[in-house]
């Protein structure tokens, strides 16, 4: 009987001391979106418009582009997004818009047809100018050709810009 009131006064000690111990205790962080900021250093960032000057132009991208970029950098920091002056700065243009043939059919014809789109990104980091970055990105998704393009340009144009918003975090503030 006294072992187990002597257990029993162990674990509930533990119990109450566990907590205190983990609040004080230094526990490493992780992010699994591969943010590496400081926030102490880094507050705000602007995104700029990213107007297409592609040869071929899709009007919609922009803001599906644009939108899904603000959306991801909302979602996977705590940096404010400011219009002025800021820590960091994101802008850019849509560079290409083009589609090719990948694979050809016993006729001659294309049987499958690739979408890709550049973007090119100017990245300043005012607090740190070694991080600045001036790269073009560039993702593609492939379509059959027996589909019209009007019929998946939407969704595809929707994928790539996830594609590329992921490249381009990665290589931004990812700080790889």
């Amino acid at each position: 009987m006294r072992i187990y009131g002597k257990i029993r006064k162990v674990l509930m000690l533990t119990v109450a001391v566990l907590p205190l111990l983990l609040a004080g205790s230094c526990i490493p962080r992780y992010t699994l979106n591969g943010s590496s900021i400081n926030y102490d250093i880094y507050k705000t960032v602007n995104v700029s418009d990213f107007p297409i000057r592609a040869a071929l132009v899709y009007p919609p991208l922009q803001q599906t582009f644009e939108n899904e970029l603000l959306d991801y950098i909302t979602h996977n920091t705590r940096l404010q997004t400011t219009d002025g002056s800021s820590d960091l700065e994101l802008r850019g243009e849509i560079t290409g818009y083009t589609l090719s043939p990948q694979a050809v059919g016993a006729d001659a014809y294309a049987t499958e047809t690739r979408l890709t789109i550049t973007v090119h990104v100017v990245y300043t980091d005012n607090k740190n100018p070694a991080n600045n970055i001036d790269q073009n990105f560039s993702a593609y998704r492939q379509f059959s050709s027996s589909l019209m393009l009007t019929d998946v340009q939407d969704d595809l144009c929707q994928q790539i810009s996830e594609e590329l918003v992921t490249l381009i975090f990665n290589a931004t503030f990812g700080n790889w």
